[in-house]
């Protein structure tokens, strides 16, 4: 196939994945929302078929532009929630989140010296399966002063284990009988990634969605003290080298919940025009629906973004490590949540 046709077949697809979810329920009815539930999903299985059979023609856009697609879409997705009930949610999570950052970190750092595997290679891996896998990994590289190769094997493995969450988190949600809002809380503290949390929880219901995001974007806030940890008394340093901090928060973050502040509470700034509260509530859905829908297309993007080449690059160690502190993670919030060792309503 010639590089012209991959491209057209490649924007095919993508324009597919963001339509026909959206308007196949609409049009054909109730009992074809299954292409709307299951499209995250698929979407992230047909992007990385591609990029292993054909590959990817558009590689060096897709991976630039998808976690800007990502931030966009959880503003957007902020746009249809309430503020107020956004912080009490991540307020509520505030002890799992940290208590699961210990836990990871910890265990993180056991299992390195265990499977004598580099420190930095171990440490960004702990910290993209504790935290907010590639935003957390980007954040600490600097920080430790990690290598090309060691963010390369530490990035391919959160990758791989994100993918395969986002697939099998549902069906093992469903299977244990989790609301909503329980399995909202377990993809948001076992799951590695953003992306990963929202496909998966998207899968689940509008509920889930709601809860895994703001849950997991409280959690993503702790890029910031933990990189300032790392900087301070992990990263090795010449004799007489100056300690650096350098930390910053994912811009979507502070744009989610500007956007539920705007749509909460311009009502009640403008409470005598009704027409204001209108627009504002059926504009805040409309952009809350988009946005489902531009992350289905972003999650085909970022299935895309795995390669030969990166699969080449996840070594047998790094890949232990990551998928066995995953599993004690995973297990450790599954079994607290099943057994409502955490208060969710």
């Amino acid at each position: 196939m010639s590089d012209k046709s991959k491209k057209i077949l490649f924007m095919a697809v993508a324009a597919a994945f963001f339509i026909l979810p959206w308007v196949v329920p609409a049009v054909l009815g109730s009992k074809f929302v299954f292409v709307r539930n299951y499209a995250p999903g698929a979407a992230v299985i047909t992007g990385m078929i591609f990029a292993l059979v054909l590959g990817n023609p558009f590689s060096k856009f897709t991976g630039r532009i998808s976690s800007q697609l990502l931030g966009v879409s959880i503003v957007l997705m902020g746009f249809g929630m309430d503020l107020k009930a956004v912080l009490a949610a991540g307020a509520s999570g505030f002890a799992c989140t940290c208590v699961g950052i210990i836990m990871g970190l910890g265990l993180g750092y056991i299992l390195g010296k265990v499977l004598k595997i580099n420190k930095n290679c171990a440490w960004l891996v702990s910290v993209g399966t504790s935290i907010c896998g590639g935003s957390a990994i980007a954040a600490a590289a600097p920080a430790l002063k990690a290598k090309a190769g060691d963010i390369a094997l530490a990035s391919a493995t959160v990758f791989t284990l994100n993918a395969i969450a986002l697939l099998i988190f549902p069906l093992l949600g469903r299977w244990l009988g989790f609301t909503e809002n329980e399995f909202g809380y377990f993809a948001a503290l076992a799951i590695h990634d953003t992306s990963s949390v929202v496909g998966a929880t998207l899968q689940y219901g509008a509920q889930a969605l709601e809860v895994g995001t703001t849950v997991k974007l409280a959690r993503a806030l702790w890029i910031v003290p933990v990189t300032l940890f790392i900087a301070a008394f992990v990263t090795d340093r010449a004799e007489g080298e100056t300690k650096q901090f350098k930390a910053k928060v994912p811009w979507f973050i502070p744009g989610f919940l500007l956007a539920a502040a705007l749509v909460t509470y311009l009502p009640q700034l403008f409470s005598g025009v009704a027409l204001i509260g209108k627009i504002t509530t059926s504009g805040g859905g409309l952009l809350k629906e988009i946005s489902k829908y531009l992350m289905i297309l972003t999650l085909f993007m970022i299935g895309a973004n795995l390669s030969r080449e990166k699969l080449r690059e996840l070594g047998i160690k790094p890949l232990i490590h990551g998928v066995l502190l995953w599993l004690v993670l995973s297990v450790v919030w599954c079994l607290a949540i099943h057994f409502k060792l955490i208060g969710i309503q």
